[in-house]
């Protein structure tokens, strides 16, 4: 008895550990449920907008891969903070920072790109010619996506449910923007770093919304 306490002092000693705590085949589990959500959201894609007919053109282009690098990054940051999020007693502290350093990059960049143009292409670098729908098919697309983030941190034990349910939206939101650059004809990172993210932060309204309710355990 003596040694099982130690064993148990040691262990909330050391803190959470991830690793140990997931049952094995976790992270397969993990990766098929957003992976099968991610794949609802491109079907909806290919159903309802469709692939970008010059988009063999666009790849060719550095500003395509800034914001598909910006997209995937957004995405990554937002999964890490969503599963350390589903950890009790892990350190969240510095989370933020993940997800605002791409932010800032990115709304560096665009400032520098309106700066340096010429001011009669100011508007149409910001506005480009998609603002009215861009933001909402991001968040149309993220549905599928935010559907199974929400179901897999269920399966885990996240404890700030209005923050756990935010950060799974707005994952849901980047990797739905991901999706979106297949159709998406604007390259401009006045533009990306502002529609884009205003896309992006409906699923994330949607899941501080619902989070208590479908995350409670």
């Amino acid at each position: 008895m003596h040694h099982e306490t130690d064993d148990l002092i040691a262990m909330l000693a050391s803190g959470p550990d991830v690793a140990a705590a997931a049952p094995p085949g976790a992270p397969w589990r993990a990766a098929a449920t957003v992976g099968a959500g991610v794949l609802a959201s491109v079907a909806l894609m290919a159903m309802l907008l469709g692939v970008r007919p010059n988009l063999e053109q666009l790849i060719l282009l550095p500003d395509f891969w800034i914001k598909v690098g910006f997209v995937i990054c957004i995405s990554l940051a937002a999964w890490h903070v969503s599963r350390r999020l589903c950890v009790p007693g892990a350190a969240t502290r510095a989370l933020p920072l993940l997800i605002a350093m791409p932010l800032f990059l990115m709304w560096a960049l665009g400032a520098i790109i309106l700066n340096e143009a010429p001011a009669e292409q100011r508007a149409e670098l910001f506005w480009g010619a998609t603002w009215r729908s861009c933001p909402l098919l991001i968040a149309m697309l993220s549905l599928p996506i935010l559907a199974a983030m929400l179901r897999l941190m269920r399966q885990l034990a996240p404890t700030q449910l209005r923050l756990a349910g935010a950060a799974a939206g707005f994952a849901a939101g980047g990797m739905a923007a991901l999706v979106y650059c297949l159709h998406c004809p604007e390259l401009a990172a006045s533009f990306v770093g502002f529609w884009y993210v205003l896309g992006m932060l409906v699923p994330t309204a949607i899941g501080a919304a619902i989070g208590p309710r479908v995350l409670a355990w």
